[in-house]
């Protein structure tokens, strides 16, 4: 029993979120797989991951956002919502629109600096780069540990390498939101905020 101890400790450890309240509100900030193309809204992520964690999450997404349109509607977003936890996924549609990699990482950037400057936690998605054979790049993981914030870059890849999970080249099904929901519920469980 002891090495199932040890065993389950083992594997990169997540930055450490407040235990959010019950009545606590999650942002989820980001472009056409935060909105839910593909899917109802019912079928989204940040709906099925609000039943999963028990908190309201909102689902603050628009299809065919770039990093800069995020970050110009981020401030009234907050404003209006007033979230403990905001959950970032972007950057797919500037790869999409060959924006420069430099003003995607500091567009980014300055979205989780805007964040975190009003008391908000941060966890950050990576997205693949559009490929035959893909993965998110690399400066996703830079950031969230240059930020010290919880990050999550495997599942939207994953999901997209599943056939039965998506509805086209670039969003997941109803089935593959849902794995999107529940890899971020158990990324907040590890993290302590649920």
């Amino acid at each position: 029993m002891l090495w199932l101890a040890l065993a389950a400790g083992c594997g990169p450890s997540v930055p450490k979120i407040g235990k959010l309240a019950p009545a606590d509100v999650i942002v989820a900030f980001g472009d056409s797989l935060t909105f839910g193309t593909g899917a109802s809204e019912a079928e989204s992520y940040p709906i099925v991951l609000g039943q999963l964690v028990a908190r309201k999450v909102v689902r603050a997404g628009v299809p065919g956002e770039v990093t800069e349109g995020g970050l110009a509607r981020l401030q009234d977003v907050i404003d209006e919502h007033k979230p403990k936890l905001m959950i970032v996924c972007l950057g797919g549609n500037d790869m999409l629109r060959k924006v420069d990699e430099a003003q995607t990482q500091s567009n980014l950037r300055a979205i989780i600096k805007t964040i975190q400057s009003q008391g908000i936690a941060v966890v950050l998605m990576g997205v693949p780069k559009p490929a035959l054979v893909t993965s998110p790049p690399p400066f996703f993981e830079a950031i969230a540990k240059e930020f010290g914030i919880p990050y999550e870059g495997k599942i939207v890849t994953d999901v997209l390498y599943q056939r039965d999970q998506k509805s086209d080249a670039i969003h997941p099904n109803a089935k593959g939101y849902r794995r999107m929901a529940e890899a971020l519920a158990a990324l907040l469980r590890k993290a302590g905020a649920v």
